[in-house]
């Protein structure tokens, strides 16, 4: 679980920090509003990867998840691509359990 995770939330750090630039220039949100947003996000993002050894890792990782559908108040794409993830990260707890599963046995 914990390579598929990070790369999920890998891949949403980045995403999350191209949020600013598009809120600031296309959106027209305040700067200090977008950094906060699309910043804290990524940092978020990695720190919640670097936990996924813990058990707070994942609880951390789906508030990632709802943060992130949050943040299409400020970009709208973000609730398209807020959900993809959401997707992805729900598909990366449930076939790392399948496959921790198989090779237990």
């Amino acid at each position: 679980m914990r390579r598929l995770g990070s790369s999920v939330l890998g891949m949403e750090a980045i995403v999350a920090g191209l949020v600013t630039p598009v809120a600031i220039a296309v959106n027209g949100v305040r700067p200090p509003l977008a950094v906060t947003a699309g910043i804290g996000l990524a940092v978020l993002c990695v720190v919640a990867a670097g936990l996924l050894k813990k058990p707070i890792g994942y609880v951390l990782g789906s508030l990632v998840q709802v943060i992130a559908i949050a943040t299409g108040f400020l970009v709208p794409a973000m609730f398209f691509l807020g959900a993809i993830f959401l997707a992805l990260w729900i598909t990366a707890i449930f076939v790392a359990r399948r496959v921790e599963g198989v090779t237990s046995r």
